[in-house]
């Protein structure tokens, strides 16, 4: 875990660095300098980007992690390299050819509800471009084991530049029109900087010449556009919905809410970027064993910390939602809802490299189309009677559905399973810390009141994690930033 834990404690720092400055975007600037309705509309467009942008992506970002180790002379991964950065451009041309020629009836369709979605579907198509590539880059960065640039990138970049946009338009330098292409322009430029920095690390040698294993390079390239649309429908779709069936302020609300939950995930967003490689690594040497352990370790280890994050929201969310504006307090299930699925998907450990990077994806995928499909119908049956609460239950029951048959799934065909007996006494430290914190505040103001709680939480739950061994990573870096013996 020595390279594991290098550069997943390097990410999660960046990327908490970049939730904290998206925090102070979401909860305060969006909030008080754009209105309900652009708000929404940011929420929105930045949402259409990411479901299509698993197509214009062509799955390369997934294809280059699982078969990079695959190629052991310099013609062959210098020809299969070449073809990483080809082969999006077949699928991102055509694309935009088809939006430009059927743009009336995409426009007419998308702000059937809202008016305002009418005059930003190129801005979205740009950024659906720039975030496909931008994964290209980032991939081309990790199969060379160099992921904490990459991560900041990922992380930090887009949204310092959101919030130099908004006090640019709070100060009246830009228009809201600037603003909005301006956004188009942070991630595009984030894409041309992880371009530089990609081949810096190892720069291209153009060579058309046939790769080896094309077809099933090929095969799965196809397969992983569904499963990284499904990966991304999932935590996307309901708030394109929301915006088909309700007014596109609600989006601002449901976003706000979707934010807090979503930093239980950062560790495993931040670990995902090494474990991919790594478990594609073992599985191609067929070093089982290592796997295995990579597996639990990795589950133990997020479940501990996104644990105590999950603590850290839980307990404060009620006074949060005294600091923020009335009417974004809607989300307050929501919260609830996000945060248990968070917290599942770190408990799962390296399931997703594995499934990814293993010849088993194509039956997950299968199941995956089904449970979007579900999530669609949810969406449609739950968000006209609740809401966002809908949208917030449809995503929960198709999400927990998901991962549990994702974890049945490598059960059965590896006979691994991530969870241990210090799983368990992680889950009890979980409910009793619930049970005793959730219902108690202090009598001063919010702010003062998430202090001094989430100080208390963190010195019980470091305490308890430390003096009961529940793992062994996480004690030696207790021992190791905190200087005890």
């Amino acid at each position: 875990m020595g390279i594991v834990a290098s550069q997943s404690f390097k990410n999660i720092i960046s990327t908490y660095l970049g939730f904290f400055i998206g925090a102070i975007n979401t909860l305060f600037l969006y909030t008080e300098f754009l209105s309900d309705d652009y708000y929404g509309m940011v929420g929105y467009m930045l949402s259409l980007a990411y479901v299509i942008m698993p197509i214009m992506a062509f799955g390369m970002h997934n294809t280059l992690v699982k078969f990079y180790s695959t190629f052991k002379t310099r013609i062959s991964l210098n020809s299969f390299l070449t073809l990483m950065l080809v082969l999006p451009l077949c699928v991102i041309i055509p694309l935009i050819l088809i939006i430009y020629v059927s743009y009336d009836s995409i426009v007419g369709f998308l702000s059937n509800k809202n008016e305002i979605i009418k005059g930003y579907l190129w801005h979205t198509v740009i950024i659906a471009v720039a975030l496909a590539y931008f994964e290209v880059f980032f991939a081309w960065a990790k199969v060379q084991m160099q992921t904490v640039f990459g991560n900041f990138m990922k992380e930090v970049f887009h949204r310092v530049g959101a919030m130099i946009l908004l006090f640019l338009l709070h100060f009246e330098a830009i228009n809201l029109e600037q603003f909005m292409g301006g956004l188009v322009v942070v991630y595009v430029l984030r894409m041309l900087v992880m371009n530089v920095f990609a081949f810096s690390v190892k720069l291209p040698v153009i060579i058309f010449k046939r790769v080896p294993n094309l077809s099933n390079i090929l095969k799965y390239s196809f397969l992983i556009i569904i499963a990284g649309s499904i990966a991304t429908i999932l935590l996307d779709v309901d708030k394109v919905m929301i915006g088909q069936f309700v007014e596109i302020k609600e989006i601002a609300y449901y976003s706000v809410a979707i934010y807090i939950a979503s930093v239980i995930a950062v560790p495993q967003r931040s670990m995902h970027q090494i474990l991919l490689p790594l478990s594609a690594k073992y599985l191609n040497e067929k070093d089982f064993e290592s796997l295995e352990d990579l597996y639990k370790r990795s589950s133990l280890n997020l479940f501990i910390v996104g644990g105590f994050i999950f603590l850290l929201i839980v307990l404060n969310i009620n006074q949060l939602y005294y600091i923020i504006p009335e009417e974004f307090t809607g989300g307050l299930f929501v919260v609830f809802m996000i945060s248990f699925t968070k917290l599942y998907d770190n408990a799962l450990g390296s399931n997703n490299a594995i499934l990814f990077n293993s010849d088993y994806y194509r039956v997950v995928l299968v199941l995956g189309v089904f449970l979007v499909i579900a999530m669609i119908i949810l969406n449609i049956i739950f968000i006209p009677m609740l809401g966002i609460n809908g949208a917030g239950i449809a995503t929960f029951i198709a999400v927990f559905s998901y991962n549990s048959i994702k974890l049945f799934f490598v059960y059965k065909k590896f006979k691994m399973f991530p969870f241990t007996t210090s799983t368990l006494r992680i889950g009890m430290l979980l409910l009793a810390s619930v049970l005793l914190f959730y219902f108690w505040e202090f009598p001063f103001h919010p702010i003062i009141n998430i202090g001094l709680k989430s100080l208390l939480i963190t010195v019980l739950y470091i305490f308890v994690v430390y003096r009961f061994n529940f793992s062994e990573d996480i004690s030696l870096l207790i021992k190791k930033y905190l200087k005890l013996k």
